[in-house]
């Protein structure tokens, strides 16, 4: 964003043009920063303290205990009987048994790495049914990523993302960084930019191989090029699917785009479905980004609400209204989202990346960077609580039988106080099975290389998929009689990269990932995949070979599209799922 001089300018802020000078004019505790502490240590101090599991029952026990060892007085006179109905009453249920399973779960938790701040907390945890959670770095990876790059008349993909990149390696933007990333991984050779112009917030500008290159916005761009027809499409779908894109230009002709956007993280969608199984019944978006990006995200996870443009006091205020209808969970972790994470009945902040602020506001802290952590740590806190539980009642039901027992005179207390130990003993080792929480059985089954090199195999495979797509949508534009050469090009390239990939993944990986989830077939579903794959490839030779030579007629090209569109969904979604199996099964250690 610009700023002209004589404009206010906020503390925080990155200077991303030339040195300028700056007078301040506000002292540091009026800055947004001081604010959004000031707003997290009231939130703290405004939020209620929950009562323990312990404390609710120990009154009940004590009157009772009380009560029974007086009656057995009064009504028969004996001062041993109440002596041994007070030796009876054990208070190891509440003092002992419920800590320890409280602390079991805790250091199970922390195995799974998993930072509970105290036994609250873990309470809390347990009965929580309402999640609040941020997207950027938190349900996404925080980072921009290459999705599909939009050719003009006469330019290729790896033309689009040669200039580009190249170009961006003069930049310490993000999204410039993100295009060299892009580049490096899909292998294209990126040469050094000269005479580099910069303006700031909107784009570059500079010569790669002696040619006038610019990239950045598409009002940027279009100031140099002009707008050409193809655009006007792209910006419409950019709409669509809340994304972003760079532009590029060279020698005054707009050529391509770079369509980028934050995705999710391979987790995200896994780990939602298991919070909705643990109970959760209400999931809450809270973002500060643009409406049409933040509804594209909820629609693809099936949030139950999306709330976009947040502050960090919109954020406080849906957690406060929240709270009246449940225990609320907000998971973040940026300095926006402190003052929430403070005022939610349970913060949980992503440690390994996170703000320090949220790190410290919060109750929970994920010290592995993998959102599919909190729904291990619900179920770790439910059966903790769980196990807390029973070890009250057990304990509290065998107490009350044992006073009863000494009450009518059936149990002196000599051998009430040895029972009242067997008591002690079965509570404690009760609490202690919080201890042996199972955690997925699948997790660390993969070696993190492996997954790795699957993941690598999948990059190197993009620009197959994307030429699918961009074949299907060239179709109706082609001359009739070089339908018949793209199409085969297209086949060729399909047997010769993806078809040995998917039979390489079906003879030797699927079979060693079946040992590992376990059952008699578990891939058979992304087996099937592969079949489809290839009857549809096998189909599209076919039809190729069998073309006239003067082209297909108008039917022809609508069939041909429909096959290369139902390919290229089928192998995107393929090798998605493929991903997020091999991160779910890879090592977990990180």
């Amino acid at each position: 964003m610009r700023r002209r001089a004589g404009e206010a300018v906020r503390s925080g802020v990155l200077n991303a043009g030339v040195p300028f000078e700056m007078v301040a004019s506000a002292l540091a505790a009026d800055s947004t920063f001081a604010a959004i502490v000031r707003m997290v240590q009231a939130a703290q101090r405004e939020r209620s303290p929950a009562a323990r599991l312990a404390d609710r029952y120990a009154v009940f026990f004590v009157l009772l205990s009380l009560a029974l060892a007086g009656a057995s007085w009064l009504a028969t006179g004996h001062l041993s009987r109440a002596l041994a109905v007070l030796v009876v009453a054990t208070p190891c249920p509440l003092i002992l048994a419920v800590p320890v399973a409280i602390v079991s779960g805790m250091s199970s938790c922390a195995k799974r790495g998993i930072l509970v701040k105290g036994g609250g907390a873990l309470e809390r945890l347990a009965q929580a049914s309402i999640l609040f959670f941020d997207k950027t770095g938190t349900l996404t990876k925080g980072h921009a990523r290459l999705v599909a790059i939009e050719c003009g008349p006469g330019a290729t993909e790896e033309t689009v993302l040669r200039y580009a990149a190249s170009l961006a390696q003069a930049s310490g933007h993000v999204i410039s960084e993100a295009l060299t990333i892009a580049a490096r991984e899909r292998g294209v050779r990126l040469v050094a930019p000269s005479a580099v112009v910069e303006t700031a917030g909107a784009g570059l500008m500079g010569q790669v191989e002696g040619r006038t290159v610019a990239i950045g916005g598409y009002p940027y761009v279009c100031a140099a090029t002009g707008s050409p027809p193809w655009s006007a499409a792209v910006l419409r779908n950019l709409r669509y699917e809340g994304q972003a894109a760079v532009f590029v230009g060279v020698d005054g002709a707009m050529i391509g785009a770079v369509r980028m956007a934050d995705q999710l993280r391979l987790e995200t969608p896994s780990a939602l479905r298991l919070l909705r199984r643990e109970g959760i019944e209400r999931l809450v978006m809270l973002t500060g980004d643009r409406p049409d990006i933040a509804e594209t995200v909820g629609a693809l996870l099936n949030v139950t609400e999306v709330r976009a443009q947040q502050t960090p006091a919109d954020k406080l205020a849906a957690i406060e209204a929240a709270r009246h209808d449940g225990v609320v969970i907000m998971v973040g972790d940026g300095v926006n989202d402190a003052p929430a994470l403070a005022a939610a009945d349970v913060g949980v902040a992503m440690g390994a990346r996170g703000a320090a602020a949220s790190s410290e506001a919060a109750d929970v802290v994920l010290l592995v960077d993998r959102l599919d952590r909190l729904p291990d740590a619900l179920r770790i806190s439910r059966r903790a609580r769980r196990i807390a539980m029973q070890s009250v009642v057990a304990g509290m039901a065998m107490s009350v039988a044992a006073m009863i027992v000494a009450a009518v005179g059936w149990l002196p207390p000599i051998a009430g106080a040895i029972t009242q130990e067997f008591i002690d003993v079965a509570v404690i080792v009760n609490a202690l099975r919080a201890l042996r929480t199972n955690a997925r059985a699948a997790a660390g089954l993969l070696a993190r290389e492996e997954a790795d090199r699957l993941k690598q195999e999948h990059l190197r495979l993009a620009p197959v998929i994307a030429r699918i797509r961009a074949l299907a949508d060239e179709l109706p534009r082609m001359p009739r009689t070089s339908v018949a050469e793209a199409l085969a090009r297209m086949n060729a390239s399909l047997t010769r990269e993806l078809l040995p990939h998917e039979r390489r993944d079906d003879a030797r990986v699927y079979p060693g990932l079946a040992r590992l989830l376990g059952g008699d077939d578990p891939m058979a579903a992304m087996s099937g995949m592969h079949r489809e794959i290839f009857r549809i490839v096998r189909l599209l030779g076919h039809m190729t070979a069998d073309l006239p030579p003067e082209g297909p007629d108008a039917d022809g090209v609508a069939e041909f599209q429909r096959l290369l569109y139902g390919l290229d969904a089928i192998v995107r979604l393929h090798c998605e799922q493929e991903e997020e199996l091999f991160h779910v099964l890879s090592a977990a250690a990180d």
